[in-house]
């Protein structure tokens, strides 16, 4: 059911939906989404005879605790909190308020989503899909090989020079965020469709120009990663893969793969260049969801 603002409120957020209008240029539909919030608390603080100039930290908690009770998720009132902040902001700045209610109120904690990744039947589809024929789609598949057996990602591949590479043995020298470097292996079966992509695809690919970049475009230029995620797109179709999938897709399926072998959490790190230990934990949250799947699947009291 929708809430709507009081009639004491309604200017006030009115002016300020006009300001987000004026200043940021925001679209209809994230306008009514501000209105949305606001109307909301305006409307529970109007239960209490309160408006929106008058309120309280102890208000904005027992706000943010009512919302929880009512099953909201904790991303949901993430936004409404960010919400108030911006609106309160404006009204300090226009001197309606003299302190912020909402300074000194943490966000609620929200899950880290865990990341989207395939299944290595799924993977095994998508590094088959390209034409081997072509000179193109070969290259394409040297470069989903060296995503998925470096777990590199897409900006790192594009960007990659014959100097980062290592070919007599087998690793390739990345230069990640924070211009961090890493060692990482390639793999035979990488290493297998790079030195084919070398010798039969990429003379063709860059017709007598020169270039010091592995993986060049049509022009012989660093590819952008938006190129290189649209060609996925086309091998994703291809290999009839129905998972929605971004960009770190394979990154992601490098990681959990690993785990689910065996792999130790911290040679996982250093492989994806994690500066700090809990990112790479997430991973152990796929590969327990991947467990709890096949147990479910196959366990007789699953």
């Amino acid at each position: 059911m929708a809430l709507h603002a009081s009639d004491e409120d309604r200017p006030v957020i009115d002016r300020y939906i006009d300001s987000l209008w004026l200043e940021r240029g925001l679209s209809a539909n994230s306008l009514e989404s501000y209105r949305r919030d606001l109307s909301q608390w305006s409307a529970w603080l109007a239960a209490r005879q309160r408006n929106v100039l008058t309120v309280t930290q102890a208000d904005v908690m027992e706000f943010l605790g009512a919302q929880r009770e009512s099953g909201k998720s904790a991303r949901s009132m993430a936004r409404q909190l960010s919400c108030l902040r911006g609106f309160y902001r404006y009204q300090l700045r226009e001197g309606r308020l003299s302190d912020d209610p909402v300074a000194n109120v943490d966000s609620p904690v929200q899950g880290r989503p865990l990341p989207k990744s395939l299944s290595e039947s799924d993977v095994e589809a998508l590094l088959a899909a390209p034409d081997l024929d072509d000179p193109l789609e070969l290259r394409d598949r040297a470069m989903l090989e060296m995503l998925y057996a470096a777990g590199l990602r897409i900006t790192e591949l594009v960007s990659l020079r014959f100097v980062q590479i290592a070919l007599s043995q087998g690793v390739v020298r990345v230069t990640g965020k924070g211009n961090k470097e890493r060692l990482v292996p390639i793999g035979e079966e990488a290493l297998h469709y790079l030195q084919r992509y070398l010798r039969e695809a990429r003379p063709a690919l860059l017709a007598d120009g020169e270039s010091d970049v592995v993986f060049p475009s049509r022009r012989g230029r660093v590819m952008t990663r938006q190129t290189f995620w649209y060609r996925i797109k086309i091998y994703v179709t291809r290999a009839g893969i129905q998972n929605t999938i971004s960009p770190h897709t394979l990154r992601h399926a490098f990681a959990t793969h690993l785990i689910n072998h065996g792999a130790d959490l911290r040679v996982v790190q250093l492989l994806l260049g994690h500066s700090d230990l809990s990112t790479t934990q997430i991973y152990t949250h796929v590969a327990r969801e991947r467990m709890k799947t096949l147990h479910s699947r196959h366990h007789p009291r699953g």
